[in-house]
């Protein structure tokens, strides 16, 4: 029997997230009031503070984040960025960061984005910090709710086919970095075009922080997907999109949910950090610009993932374990990961990665077993979380250059 909740909770939970969005800009807009700046109580400060804080975060929810990159400082200039489509298909699409320099020959970079209930501006930083050495694009996946049910099914081996796409449309010279969750189907694409269509393999496979194997070193994330069974998480968990968007009768994983079950592993440390933020803004001190709402407008800017491309994922690369056991399908034909034999493979963990804990990525080195050993490369961060492998001082300082320095040796 259909789980009558899917059909009436998406709009609930919209219509919660307004609700507490009137209540935190009432509260903010209330306790500013100068009345109350009359008087020596400190409470109509806090108040008012709390309601700013809640309803900036409340508000970044449904907030698709821009790029905001303009310009970067290459070979000793400031040079114009203009952000271009190279290649637009229905669940997503690859762009281009054109910079306005001095023509040379510079690596040509993809990132890989996940799909994981962000946007690929999670990785703004990552390209910012590109720029200066490489040509760049990034794939960019499109918001479920948004997209029209005519368009069809996403799961595991559409996203496959995208990136095959992706990879035909830049050509042999690229050199791909896949992040997190499209790390074990980054595989899965190049093993098929090894396969079909040699020729238009990329130079290089960087692969950071993703589940290849997700019972290499178990998580609290790969925990629960053993622990439910995929009946029970689709009763779960997942939703139908609501009359106020394009795709109006689409099942979807919503992003919030992603978001929060993300939060709930570090509660502690987000709480803290909203806290002490709203005893910034009671102070004066709090900015848009500030550390706090740089980080928190991109984290909790969320978009829903297709139902079939969630389960999907648990079903076949969590619980099916098919990448790291090579038995990956495509239309129902195998992808033989071994015949990648011409694509140097560098692997990046970080150590204290609480989602993709080191061992997962780096059993891509085992299914890669066609592939000669001078080409195999990996690199592990100690003290770097989930996000530092890609984004902040352990990526800038210690990441970057040996990624660069892999993909100059093999450009």
């Amino acid at each position: 029997m259909a789980n009558p909740y899917t059909y009436t909770g998406y709009d609930a939970t919209e219509s919660a997230r307004l609700a507490s969005l009137w209540v935190a800009a009432t509260a903010k807009t209330f306790w500013k009031s100068p009345a109350f700046g009359l008087s020596p109580n400190p409470l109509p400060a806090a108040f008012a503070a709390w309601g700013e804080v809640s309803e900036r975060a409340i508000q970044r929810l449904t907030v698709k984040p821009d790029w905001g990159i303009t310009s970067v400082v290459s070979g000793g200039r400031d040079c114009l960025v203009s952000v271009e489509t190279v290649r637009k298909l229905p669940f997503g699409r690859l762009l281009e960061f054109k910079v306005k320099r001095p023509a040379k020959s510079r690596p040509k970079v993809m990132l890989i984005a996940p799909m994981s209930g962000h946007y690929a501006t999670l990785l703004r930083n990552t390209v910012i910090s590109l720029l200066p050495d490489c040509d760049v694009l990034i794939t960019e996946w499109r918001n479920a709710r948004n997209v029209p049910v005519s368009q069809g099914k996403f799961d595991v081996e559409d996203f496959t086919k995208h990136l095959v796409d992706f990879f035909k449309v830049s050509g042999p010279q690229t050199h791909v970095i896949a992040v997190c969750q499209p790390v074990p189907l980054t595989l899965a694409a190049v093993g098929w075009l090894a396969e079909h269509e040699p020729a238009a393999q990329p130079a290089s496979m960087t692969l950071i922080g993703g589940p290849v194997d997700p019972d290499a070193n178990r998580t609290e994330v790969t925990d629960f997907g053993s622990r439910v069974t995929m009946g029970q998480l689709e009763h779960s968990v997942i939703q139908t999109v609501g009359v106020n968007y394009p795709g109006v009768g689409r099942k979807v994983y919503p992003g919030s949910m992603q978001l929060f079950s993300f939060m709930a592993m570090n509660w502690d440390k987000h709480a803290k950090a909203f806290a002490n933020q709203i005893i910034r803004t009671v102070r004066g001190e709090a900015g848009d610009l500030d550390r706090h709402n740089t980080f928190y407008d991109e984290y909790l800017a969320v978009m829903d993932m297709p139902a079939e491309f969630y389960l999907s994922t648990v079903e076949r690369v969590f619980k099916g374990r098919e990448i790291a056991r090579n038995d990956f399908a495509i239309d129902g034909k195998k992808v033989d990961m071994r015949k990648i034999t011409s694509v140097p493979t560098k692997i990046v963990e970080g150590g204290r990665d609480d989602i993709s804990a080191p061992g997962q990525c780096a059993a891509a080195l085992k299914v890669l077993s066609g592939l000669p050993d001078e080409m195999k490369a990996h690199h592990l961060e100690p003290d770097a979380g989930h996000y530092g492998i890609f984004s902040g001082k352990a990526w800038h300082e210690n990441i970057r250059p040996v990624v660069l320095e892999f993909i100059g040796k093999h450009s």
